[in-house]
């Protein structure tokens, strides 16, 4: 410890209680905040300021063609990388409650822990999406008032959360599928990249992989439901659109060819990520540790002076193919001890 940080641990600063899980969720908030500013940041681009600006063929011409969901997918992509490079070294980045949920099923991560990392992602969302609706409230209302008729619509609702295709006619089951099997896939990616048996990313470049594939879970399902695949990136901005006048839209998630879908997003993403890391785990992991004919995995502990986190791995068993704990941060070299 360094003679400069001694002194603050001992003289009641605060930084020693940030040491446990009260910093591990200031963490969750912090990157799950980074994450929705410029995820919903590259929405707003899209929907409003472009056009507003004078960028476009008009006020309100967003969301035309193919480009546009490119922006938006590549924002969210760059979103998660980033979210995931503020928090991964402290919280290990979940970020994401379905994320949180699934490492508590299958890979050791506390249960106690897993409420409060949710609270931290929901305030992270919300406080995310308050930035974003501060930062384009002008652009917003020009596009609301150049729109016929005028006012809060479908369409600024986008900025902040995701409802249905028109082609559902209303119907649950094909956006909750949607939103299990996009989430599924999401875990299935980030097990990939960080499964030290497997090809994992190494060094510092497994959070910008696991923002790509984000970016490829948007731009290969991404217009049937939105993609939220994650409870708080939906709710968080949806409680804060509520807030702000979207009413109805917003929550209970009613519109013309939707209602009550509020809950799709919460629910579709937490089943959606249990089955994904049991999928992996099933096709992958348990083979990895089959042909290797390796027995538990041995505690891993982590070098370039990130330290673990700490109580992180006390008392939990290892999963089978899994040497990297918590999984997410791909920022990190592990070391067997």
């Amino acid at each position: 410890m360094s003679a400069e940080v001694a002194p603050l641990l001992r003289g009641g600063s605060g930084l020693k209680a940030r040491g446990g899980l009260w910093g591990e969720c200031l963490a969750e908030f912090f990157g799950t905040f980074v994450l929705l500013m410029i995820g919903l940041g590259s929405v707003a681009m899209t929907v409003a300021a472009l056009p507003g600006s004078g960028r476009t063929q008009g006020p309100t011409a967003s969301l035309l063609g193919a480009g546009d969901w490119l922006v938006i997918a590549w924002g969210w992509a760059f979103a998660v990388a980033f979210g995931v490079y503020v928090a991964g070294g402290i919280s290990g980045a979940h970020l994401n409650p379905a994320v949180t949920l699934a490492f508590a099923v299958r890979r050791g991560f506390k249960w106690n822990k897993v409420i409060p990392y949710w609270i931290a992602q929901l305030a992270g969302a919300f406080a995310g999406a308050a930035v974003v609706l501060l930062v384009y409230k002008d652009a917003i209302k020009a596009f609301e008032d150049a729109s016929t008729p005028a006012g809060h619509s479908v369409a600024t609702f986008s900025i902040f959360g995701t409802f249905p295709a028109a082609y559902y006619k209303g119907g649950v089951w094909g956006p909750l599928i949607d939103q299990i099997v996009g989430t599924a896939l999401l875990l299935v990616l980030i097990a990939a990249v960080v499964d030290m048996r497997n090809k994992a990313a190494m060094a510092n470049i497994g959070p910008l992989i696991i923002g790509f594939a984000v970016g490829a879970i948007g731009l290969s399902f991404g217009a049937n439901a939105g993609y939220a695949i994650n409870p708080a990136r939906d709710l968080g901005p949806r409680l804060l659109a509520w807030a702000a006048g979207w009413g109805d839209l917003a929550m209970p998630g009613n519109g013309a060819t939707f209602s009550n879908y509020w809950w799709i997003p919460i629910v579709g993403p937490l089943i959606g990520g249990v089955i994904g890391i049991l999928i992996y785990d099933l096709f992958i992991s348990d083979v990895l540790i089959a042909r290797a004919g390796m027995g538990p995995v041995p505690e891993a502990t982590y070098v370039d002076d990130v330290p673990l986190v700490p109580g992180e791995h006390e008392g939990t068993a290892p999963r089978a193919g899994d040497a990297v704990k918590p999984p997410v941060a791909g920022g990190r070299r592990p070391q067997h001890a």
